[in-house]
């Protein structure tokens, strides 16, 4: 199961898989897009509430926060929000 908003590993690896030379650019400006909004939600995502697989997909692809807060935990705790 994929986390909210998030690439499962199946797409990840299916929209590698193909060439470009064999996509349209449909597919690709989708596939630029998708990405682009994975990688987002990886640095939005506290790692605690990611699964054990979307955390192993990340780290795979290098769409990981390294278990670092979130960039909305990291907001919170300026703003004196945190706990």
């Amino acid at each position: 199961m994929t986390d909210a908003g998030r690439q499962s590993f199946t797409d990840k690896a299916e929209a590698a898989l193909k060439p470009d030379s064999q996509k349209s650019t449909t597919e690709q400006a989708g596939d630029t897009v998708k990405g682009k909004a994975d990688s987002a939600g990886s640095t939005f995502q506290p790692s605690g509430e990611k699964s054990t697989t979307q955390k192993a997909t990340d780290s795979m692809t290098g769409n990981s926060n390294e278990n670092h807060e979130s960039l909305i935990d990291k907001a919170k705790g300026t703003l004196g929000m945190n706990k």
